[in-house]
């Protein structure tokens, strides 16, 4: 449709096409590449409740953005699924012409009381965050008190009831989980039929501690994995694919490297960021966001929400991870648990 052309492309030619809206700033872990608890510990204030976007105001900026030509929506948080009732808002997202996907990304540990009523609502597919199959490693990783286990019910309710393909979001730090968990993880997906995605440790935010010794390169990882089941490199299965896909060649399933260090994919980037109070971000590493809810609040009508949005996504720029460099991670970036991974 026209409306799907307009005002849609931004500096460099890349199309908006994917938006990932936090709902909530809350999470019940505190990974250390997050959310640390010396940052994130028991004083810190979260956001009060009339400052997030309602599900109302979502699904409005959600039939905007369509009609600027978004087709995917990724749910996320903080924890999304301490939000209540998120199966309402999934229900009043996939009802909105011309979105095609909706996914979210969660750590799992509250997905098996919920996974039925996302599915029937019309959630597709799930990400889950996990880092390590190791009871005390991932109790170190996560700084949560949740068991492992809660989390697998979780994984396994998601499959149980058809939310497929089960991506496995997997954050490799030289030192921490580079080894053993490296390949549990490998073999958990193999086993059970799940994607992992293996990420490279990035710097977002300022509060990780972040440093370039800790990165394991996409192409390290690749070549443990292969020393034990040989893979190979597939296509995309769309452009502008975040994750570098390798196949298994004895045929039991595939991997995704997220190589956002050594291997930006800038130049692809079709995505938008929208936090729980509304800011519309260009880029995970941007410093700052574009205020809409305050819009949203106004007696601005659709018309004038979307000139906003296309004005916004016109003069983006970025390209933070094709100029990154040890000496940019200080930068002033917004927190990952602000506006999700």
């Amino acid at each position: 449709m026209p409306a799907a052309q307009s005002g849609s492309t931004d500096r460099f030619g890349r199309r908006l096409r994917d938006l990932r809206i936090s709902v909530t700033d809350r999470c019940n872990f505190r990974c250390r590449y997050c959310m640390p608890r010396e940052v994130f510990g028991a004083d810190h204030q979260f956001l009060d409740r009339a400052e997030l976007l309602s599900f109302e105001e979502i699904t409005r900026l959600v039939r905007v953005f369509a009609e600027l030509g978004v087709r995917k929506i990724r749910l996320t948080g903080g924890e999304l699924l301490l939000r209540r009732n998120l199966e309402d808002l999934v229900a009043m997202i996939s009802a909105v012409p011309g979105i095609e996907d909706i996914a979210l990304t969660t750590n799992a540990s509250l997905l098996a009381a919920k996974a039925q009523e996302l599915r029937e609502a019309g959630l597709r597919r799930v990400t889950v965050s996990l880092d390590s199959l190791d009871e005390q490693h991932f109790a170190q990783i996560s700084d949560t008190r949740v068991p492992l286990s809660q989390v697998l019910r979780g994984i396994e309710a998601a499959r149980r009831v058809g939310l497929a393909p089960i991506k496995i979001n997997s954050v490799i730090k030289r030192g921490v989980n580079d080894g053993d968990d490296l390949l549990r993880l490998a073999e958990f997906g193999r086993e059970h039929g799940h994607i992992v995605r293996f990420i490279e440790y990035m710097d977002v935010g300022t509060t990780n501690g972040w440093r370039m010794t800790d990165v394991i390169p996409a192409k390290e990882v690749v070549e443990r994995i292969n020393a034990v089941w040989p893979v190979e490199p597939t296509e995309a299965h769309y452009p502008g694919e975040v994750a570098r896909r390798y196949r298994y060649l004895d045929g039991r399933g595939e991997i995704g490297l997220i190589t956002s260090v050594t291997q930006p994919f800038c130049q692809s980037c079709t995505r938008a960021r929208l936090s729980a109070q509304g800011e519309l971000f260009t880029c995970l590493f941007a410093a700052r966001g574009h205020d809409l809810r305050a819009l949203v609040r106004s007696t601005a009508s659709d018309a004038e929400l979307k000139d906003r949005i296309s004005g916004i996504w016109q003069r983006r720029s970025d390209r933070y991870s094709e100029l990154r460099t040890s000496g940019t991670a200080p930068r002033s970036k917004v927190e990952m648990s602000y506006i999700g991974g």
